[in-house]
């Protein structure tokens, strides 16, 4: 998700994540680590996703109680991961060897799914303000995902235009942007479909066209509404 779900009041694409899933009450664990594990972050999504019927749990790294966090990745149907600061993320999930437990629970046939730095974490490279707010600098994933991604791609001013000029110079290697309210759907590596949940936004393949600059496709887009 470029942005939406729970952190923007947007139960369409949540609920889009839930039906992925043969589960009729979906386990789903919510790891914050981009926003520092913020107390109230975790609380709302605990609250909404108990709302949708689901059974949420919280896997934090700053405050950690969960001793086996690659026993309780493998044993869920979905890890939904937060915004906020990417570059961070990555680095403390090294260290507690959650990329490696991550890649297993995907192998395995868990659901990974994210908005914003959760979304940015699964590709080879994307681009993000973990640097400085307001920046849209280049950075290296987790790289499950072939590409590169930018989120909020119309929402925030540097986003759209940084993106292209890396694309377009060869800096980030092709790949996917959403605005909020997009997303695009993944099966095993491969893109499956692009979903919206508010009419005006849309998902991008960007690929990389005359010398030195980029070349957007709008993706064709199921609305959920």
């Amino acid at each position: 998700m470029g942005g939406g779900g729970f952190s923007m009041d947007d139960p369409l694409l949540d609920r889009f994540v839930l039906d992925l899933v043969d589960a009729a009450k979906p386990k789903v664990c919510f790891l914050p680590t981009a926003s520092g594990d913020s107390p109230g972050y975790c609380e709302k999504f605990q609250t909404a996703f108990a709302a949708y019927g689901a059974e949420p749990s919280v896997l934090s790294l700053f405050y950690r109680d969960i001793p086996d966090a690659a026993h309780h990745l493998m044993s869920q149907d979905i890890v939904y991961v937060g915004g906020g600061n990417t570059v961070n993320m990555v680095a403390i999930w090294k260290l507690h060897r959650v990329d490696d437990a991550l890649r297993a629970a995907w192998e395995s046939g868990v659901v990974l799914a994210g908005l914003s730095a959760g979304a940015n974490c699964w590709f080879e490279a994307f681009t993000t303000d973990s640097y400085k707010i307001g920046n849209a600098d280049p950075a290296e994933g987790l790289g499950f995902l072939k590409g590169s991604f930018s989120p909020h791609h119309s929402s925030e001013p540097a986003r759209r235009p940084r993106f292209n000029e890396l694309v377009g110079d060869g800096t980030l290697p092709e790949g996917y942007a959403c605005d909020d309210f997009a997303a695009i759907h993944f099966r095993g590596d491969a893109s499956h479909q692009a979903v919206i949940s508010h009419p005006d936004a849309a998902a991008y393949r960007v690929n990389r066209g005359e010398p030195g600059a980029a070349e957007e496709i709008k993706l064709t887009a199921a609305f959920l509404g």
